[in-house]
């Protein structure tokens, strides 16, 4: 658990943007991919449709979006950043680091850049990240990113793991506060034995790629759902709690819930376990599927720029992932007024920088 020793300053989200492509696959697109049914997938899902990235976009390219909307929401512009801290599983390349390529296509000379690897937890993981940055003064602004293109590690074969993930990107300004505002408390947590619940067998140190871990489809997303439901859905509740065991709260202080969207039967047992109206619990899955650690800044940002958050609020992050990791992160939101909606940018002009 991570608290904010005497002296140190509080950090703030002061913007926030998202970007998804323009490309929506559907359920009845999957139909005619794979063995499976629209009614089969929004049963055990959720799900309706995605968003996939067109085949020259990078994940670079969806975060520069997400990235330029949230310093333009809050007023920044790229030489104020400080630190880029970008969650991702789906890097443009190993090396450099998708955060240093972001980088450079944003212009943010002055900001150090590495990437989070925390699967869907990374987003939350890079708050953490952010806020002991900002709480011990070695930065003032920091740019915190979620991004993912799934599209390209999915197995289009197995219509298990096919039908949940989608591309997508989201972002959050990071800046000082006052005690008691912005981020109150973080939980982090991870379990290295259940790494095989969700992984990508091939490509690394331990097994390179090779011609035999292209033909055994090694590189694409393997899951065992059923042992990930039942450890998702504990690891997220106790991280929600232990979050507003340390800000002194009670789950009736929780304003808004935005949870990883990892699948519609995970949010609703999370729901359930904390006690929570639905109205209280933000689900985008439908539109969206799995967008891994950009799920929930795609959803803060949404809820922000409809008007559903005002200061005092108290908003509360969560999410599961591969690794496992998981986490929480309970926020007293600062923002003054709702953001204007973000409008539309055409795939093209996000390839040549996003303007």
């Amino acid at each position: 658990m991570i608290r904010r020793p005497d002296g140190m300053r509080g950090a703030t989200m002061t913007g926030t943007g998202m970007y998804v492509p323009d490309r929506v696959l559907t359920n009845r697109d999957l139909e005619h991919m794979v063995e499976t049914s629209d009614e089969w997938i929004r049963e055990r899902t959720g799900i309706r449709e995605r968003r996939i990235a067109a085949p020259d976009q990078a994940s670079s390219d969806l975060a520069l979006v997400a990235a330029q909307r949230a310093l333009e929401s809050a007023g920044l512009s790229p030489k104020d950043v400080d630190q880029i801290v970008l969650a991702t599983t789906t890097p443009d390349r190993f090396l450099p680091s998708c955060a240093c390529t972001v980088q450079a296509k944003l212009g943010a000379v002055n900001a150090a850049a590495y990437d989070v690897f925390a699967a869907c937890t990374g987003f939350v993981y890079g708050l953490g990240i952010a806020r002991g940055i900002i709480g011990t003064g070695q930065a003032d602004t920091v740019l915190v990113i979620g991004v993912e293109t799934l599209s390209r590690i999915v197995d289009y074969t197995d219509r298990n793991t096919c039908v949940l993930f989608g591309d997508g990107a989201g972002a959050a300004v990071l800046q000082p506060c006052a005690e008691g505002d912005g981020i109150l408390a973080i939980s982090m947590g991870s379990d290295g034995s259940l790494g095989e619940v969700l992984e990508i067998p091939a490509g690394g140190s331990s097994c390179p790629a090779s011609a035999g871990t292209v033909q055994a489809r090694g590189h694409f997303i393997k899951m065992r759902g059923r042992e990930l439901f039942k450890v998702a859905v504990r690891a997220m509740e106790e991280s929600v709690r232990r979050t507003l065991e340390a800000a002194e709260l009670t789950v009736v202080d929780i304003d808004l819930l935005v949870p990883h969207q990892a699948n519609q039967r995970i949010l609703d047992a999370v729901r359930e376990r904390l006690g929570l109206p639905d109205e209280k619990v933000i689900a985008n899955i439908e539109r969206y599927g799995n967008t891994s650690s950009a799920s929930i800044p795609i959803s803060l940002d949404e809820v922000v720029r409809e008007g559903r958050l005002k200061p005092g609020d108290h908003v509360s992050l969560a999410a599961f992932g591969g690794g496992a990791t998981w986490g929480a992160s309970l926020v007293r939101w600062t923002q003054p007024a709702p953001l204007k909606p973000a409008l539309a940018v055409p795939a093209a002009a996000v390839r040549e920088g996003g303007r």
